[in-house]
């Protein structure tokens, strides 16, 4: 493939708790040390913008507890993220050096809710901007809270989180590093190029069997797939291939697989599509499925049903009669009056066109 033409200045980069290990799976951070020291820094001398967006903190906490195995209570992996973010971030440091400072950034779901998904993107801008006029170089890092995270709140894994950082900041890049070379057809060999995420592509997934790690090539799909329709890159590559940084931003599909962007969606699009989590769900007939591919607004009577409890203003998912989601959208009714109103011809307006985004 053609090398895409454009220069990224800003980018984002996934740090897998894979690669805190040896091959082996024996603790070894020399390959986190290179990513950082050497091919990191050298993007911010550029004059590039990275967010650095790391695993890593329950695997930090589990060796500090000398504990060989993830834990399998909520109670246990928050105490092994607690010990292991403060672990995590001295790592950082060393790793960068003294010309450079880690600005810790701790997130779940709920920092997504609009008001907040803004002041996060203010403190990343402001962090991004403070360090081109200042000597001390400034590297945010950004990990899920998972000593507070709950099923609720949770994102499961960082390539999701990875990918919303990455919209989050208008990102032109997004590189998600793990112990894999990339996306593997049947024949074990790398995809190099990937234009559409098919029911194919998706079989090639596999999910990881780490004592270690969660998430796999599924999650990494779903997080490119988010990056896709936001018309961001994204790169999934191994993080031990020398220079693969350096690589990605010069070509990206020299390195992995890269995931093609479609034309990119607006910033008040991309929250509304992947930038919160849905507080529930709205079925709805065909003949409502084709009024809003049409970007007509979902009116009562086109909905057949409903889950979960939302207000006025929350996103939710829109699904057709197959249970299949293929919008979202900031609802104008509560899940209490829409429960009243569902079906009926004389109802009201439960989401103005304006406020879809079809999926």
């Amino acid at each position: 493939m053609k090398q895409l033409e454009k220069d990224y200045k800003r980018i984002v980069v996934k740090i897998g708790s894979s690669l805190f290990y040896s091959v082996n799976n024996v603790w070894d951070d020399s390959v986190v040390y290179d990513i950082s020291r050497r091919q990191i820094s050298s993007l911010i001398e550029e004059g590039r913008d990275v967010v650095v967006v790391s695993s890593g903190a329950i695997a930090f906490g589990m060796r500090a507890l000398g504990l060989k195995e993830r834990p399998r209570k909520l109670k246990d992996l928050q105490a092994a993220a607690a010990i292991g973010q403060n672990e995590l971030m001295n790592a950082y440091c060393n790793f960068f050096g003294k010309n450079y400072t880690g600005a810790q950034i701790l997130l779940t779901w709920d920092d997504f809710a609009r008001n907040r998904y803004l002041n996060a993107q203010n403190t990343l801008q402001a962090l991004l901007e403070h360090r081109k006029y200042r000597i001390q170089r400034i590297v945010p890092i950004i990990n899920e809270n998972d000593t507070v995270s709950t099923d609720e709140i949770k994102f499961g894994d960082n390539d999701m989180l990875s990918a919303l950082v990455a919209n989050l900041i208008s990102a032109d890049l997004l590189i998600i590093l793990s112990d894999v070379d990339g996306l593997l057809d049947k024949n074990k060999k790398v995809i190099p190029v990937v234009d559409e995420i098919t029911a194919q592509i998706k079989e090639f997934a596999r999910p990881t069997d780490k004592k270690t790690c969660v998430g796999g090539m599924i999650t990494k799909i779903e997080a490119a797939k988010i990056c896709m329709k936001s018309g961001i890159p994204c790169v999934i590559a191994n993080g031990r291939r020398k220079n693969v940084i350096l690589s990605a931003v010069k070509n990206p599909a020299e390195v992995g697989t890269l995931f093609v962007p479609k034309k990119g969606l607006a910033a008040r699009e991309r929250w509304i599509a992947f930038g919160t989590k849905p507080k529930g769900k709205i079925l709805v007939d065909d003949g409502a499925r084709r009024a809003l591919s049409n970007k007509k607004s979902l009116l009562s009577v086109g909905v057949t049903g409903l889950e979960g409890n939302f207000e006025i203003g929350d996103i939710v998912s829109v699904v057709d009669e197959q249970d299949y989601e293929f919008a979202r959208g900031k609802v104008g009714l509560s899940s209490k009056h829409l429960d009243k109103v569902k079906g009926s011809r004389y109802g009201k307006e439960v989401i103005h066109c304006d406020n879809i985004v079809i999926l």
